[in-house]
């Protein structure tokens, strides 16, 4: 079992089953363009990287290669998701519950996302209200995202946990390697966007099927 004193997560597909609300909104602004659209499965794998590649993955091969056309076609999505964040996404079954007795096991919690900022932080406090995180970021300017893992040292340091003291858990091969990047202990989760494979490929060091397993790898305070 692992002692740990900082619990990092991901958000989309780890913490928050968001899938719905992102193709939505992307496929409402490929719709309005008379492009074709995307159904769930394939947003599960165009999601990860950060909201501009995100479009950019959507949008038809030839106009994706048009960097104007993507800058005005991620304007659009920001605006869609803008309307559409809060209307299906929800916690997954398990992970309030997980939150709240990792806390109470004195494991300081903390959120880094590929999402904007400010959406990051909306979907926080609006679908895990009263969760006692003490970091909350999202992508933001002048700060590499994931998997650079300079933003998870840089929570660590600002809470003033060593690395190796902490976990990285998220659902893609993009939060196994900040995690690994950063010298923590990297838990994959099974119920998100990406599968299995991936997640050992990327080297994993544990993975759960189910948010309540996270408790039996973490040693009880």
């Amino acid at each position: 079992m692992l002692t740990v004193d900082l619990a990092i997560f991901d958000l989309d597909g780890t913490l928050l089953d968001t899938i719905e609300d992102l193709g939505d909104s992307v496929n409402e602004v490929l719709r309005a363009r008379g492009w074709p659209e995307h159904g769930y499965g394939r947003y599960r794998l165009f999601i990860g990287d950060g909201m501009e590649l995100l479009v950019r993955r959507s949008m038809p091969e030839g106009a994706a290669a048009d960097a104007a056309l993507v800058a005005e076609v991620l304007d659009e999505y920001r605006a869609a998701y803008g309307r559409n964040w809060n209307r299906k996404s929800r916690p997954y079954p398990g992970i309030v519950e997980l939150l709240a007795t990792l806390r109470g096991r004195g494991i300081r919690l903390a959120v880094l996302s590929n999402k904007p900022h400010a959406f990051t932080e909306s979907c926080v406090a609006e679908l895990l209200p009263g969760m006692p995180f003490e970091r909350v970021y999202g992508e933001r300017g002048g700060v590499p995202r994931k998997p650079d893992p300079g933003a998870a040292l840089a929570i660590a340091e600002e809470l003033g946990v060593a690395p190796g003291r902490a976990m990285f858990v998220g659902d893609t091969d993009v939060d196994v390697r900040t995690g690994s990047g950063a010298g923590m202990v990297t838990v994959g989760v099974l119920w998100g966007f990406r599968g299995e494979d991936e997640l050992r490929a990327a080297g994993a060091g544990h993975l759960v099927s189910h948010p309540g397993e996270i408790l039996d790898i973490v040693t009880p305070r």
